[in-house]
């Protein structure tokens, strides 16, 4: 029987680097799967259809949930994502690493169906660090921000359900550490 690969479920905050730290992630280790999930929410400026998401329609999205092609789905900031449970399988099943970039809701949904997976959260170095990152990127309204703000709070307040925790206050301290935990869970089993 062949070896089944390893899940990794990354969290955080949003503004707190991870599509960053992820890309860089990817960058390194070609032969890492990443579920790319699928969304409802609009495209944001240099954002491209099947790679950051798959962006789908309300009703294309109820159709997958109906259907049972998630393996997860939640409600974030008044938007419907949610994961491919074929994806996932199937690159397990053929031995690879799969990465999943997905929020605390949807974490704690995939580990009732994938218990050995590894769970790291990224973590803000503050929340006024956080809010700084959000105000800065641009993309989102003050009201949406303090939404976003309100969401982080609950998040962070779950960051203790996760294997490991990374404070992102070096990107690059950040990078080496989840390499070095992929590097160390894919050679030791």
């Amino acid at each position: 029987m062949p070896a089944t690969g390893h899940l990794f479920i990354i969290s955080g905050p949003s503004g707190t680097g991870k599509s960053t730290v992820l890309n860089e992630i990817r960058k390194t280790r070609p032969q890492l799967r990443y579920s790319i999930s699928y969304t409802t929410r609009p495209l944001r400026g240099g954002e491209h259809d099947g790679v950051e998401y798959h962006f789908i329609t309300e009703s294309a999205f109820r159709r997958k949930m109906d259907d049972g092609e998630l393996a997860e789905w939640a409600e974030v900031h008044g938007h419907l994502y949610g994961t491919s449970a074929t994806y996932i399988d199937r690159s397990l099943a053929d031995g690879y690493d799969v990465l999943l970039d997905i929020d605390v809701q949807g974490a704690k949904k995939l580990t009732a169906q994938f218990p050995e997976a590894i769970l790291v959260f990224i973590m803000p170095p503050s929340t006024q660090e956080l809010e700084r990152r959000l105000m800065k990127r641009g993309t989102d309204s003050p009201e949406a921000v303090e939404r976003r703000m309100q969401n982080a709070e609950a998040e962070i307040a779950a960051a203790h359900l996760y294997d490991h925790v990374i404070v992102n206050d070096d990107l690059s301290e950040t990078i080496l550490r989840l390499e070095t935990l992929i590097e160390e869970a894919s050679t030791h089993g």
